[in-house]
């Protein structure tokens, strides 16, 4: 399959709705892992907390350490309707994008409430320019700093198919923990980087015991990662840019990586995206850039051997990823003995290892 000849009913499978998991395993590191040779398309079914025996002494695991901001929120317009928002990012000048969804035309000039869990407005923006998909820039009133607001009357974004009653839902609660890997560092992600939901205390103990190596990297996981795909044909879809940094340290440590013939096994498929997009010679460069790189077959790989990932939503630009990495076929064929035994899909389910 050439990138020309590439199209969205490519990456298409049917997952029965009761497979979509609404909470995370317990413990985390209880999620099923179907393992797939990339070579053979074998697949083996263990346990996630089996995860250092599956690898190799001397392999590098690196993990996306973006922690995600409590992005989601509710404004209210001055008719005193409610509008779902997720905060995106801080742009130049103050202004914010921002993704707005409600009943009822939005219009740019209006001004938005922010409000609490009880209702009460803790800060006022004005929409200035319309996007697309129904992203916005908005411009805050007065001295507002968008991480402190977001803390006192955000929300975990989860994304739509985990379904919850509303703000009160309870299980919110236990959302900001589990929608976070136990590793996170950098604020500025508004989605989880979903494969690394699994990993707990004792397995990232259990990994540098076996000799594993780990570096960290940071993709500030946004609209790029899981805006749909519109385009029927793949090479016609842009990526809304995602920034991503590499430290001089963990770009030395996958560079050494390489240079010794050990693997190199991203957690994740930001955080193959962040290493590819700093590919330079054999290795990676350090980095602190923006990217819109968008991986699909046929794409060539340079520095990713091993993949930790999740399943993922059909005609998505993360499963035309994996298809990238582990072939077409062989992914959908290993999706759909998932299916047969009965694996949770997307972000609280289940995860593969692609060897």
């Amino acid at each position: 399959m050439s990138g020309a000849e590439a199209n969205l009913s490519d990456f298409d499978y049917d997952l029965p709705p009761d497979r979509i998991a609404q909470e995370p395993a317990r413990p985390r590191d209880a999620a099923r892992l179907l393992v797939l040779d990339r070579g053979t398309g074998a697949v083996a079914h263990r346990r996630f907390g089996e995860l250092p025996d599956l690898l190799a002494p001397g392999d590098l695991v690196v993990l996306n350490e973006a922690r995600v901001i409590p992005a989601a929120f509710t404004a209210r317009r001055a008719s005193g309707a409610r509008i779902e928002g997720c905060f995106l990012r801080a742009l130049e000048g103050g202004d914010w994008e921002v993704l707005l969804k409600g009943r009822g035309r939005i219009r740019p000039r209006e001004t938005l409430g922010l409000v609490d869990a009880e209702g009460h407005a803790r800060a006022e923006v004005e929409l200035t320019e319309r996007g697309e998909g129904g992203v916005w820039r908005v411009r805050p009133r007065g001295d507002v700093e968008a991480l402190a607001l977001l803390e006192a009357i955000g929300r975990p974004p989860l994304p739509p198919y985990i379904r919850r009653s509303g703000p009160e839902d309870p299980r919110l609660r236990l959302d900001r923990a589990d929608y976070q890997t136990v590793y996170a560092r950098r604020d500025g992600a508004v989605a989880a980087p979903t494969a690394g939901l699994h990993f707990t205390p004792a397995v990232l103990a259990r990994l540098a015991e076996r000799g594993i190596e780990s570096a960290r990297v940071t993709l500030d996981v946004g609209l790029g990662t899981f805006q749909p795909i519109r385009a029927l044909r793949l090479a016609e879809h842009r990526m809304h840019e995602e920034h991503f940094e590499i430290s001089a340290e963990s770009a030395a440590a996958i560079n050494r990586a390489r240079a010794e013939g050990r693997r190199v096994v991203a957690v994740g498929t930001t955080t193959v995206r962040a290493l590819e997009s700093a590919a330079e010679g054999g290795g990676v460069r350090a980095a602190c850039e923006w990217t819109r790189l968008f991986i699909y077959p046929p794409y060539r790989f340079r520095v990713v051997d091993a993949l930790v990932t999740n399943f993922h939503l059909p005609r998505t630009t993360l499963l035309a990823l994996v298809c990238a990495f582990a072939g077409r076929e062989h992914v959908l064929a290993a999706y759909a003995e998932a299916i047969r035994a009965g694996y949770r899909f997307y972000s609280y389910g289940d995860a593969m290892l692609i060897l």
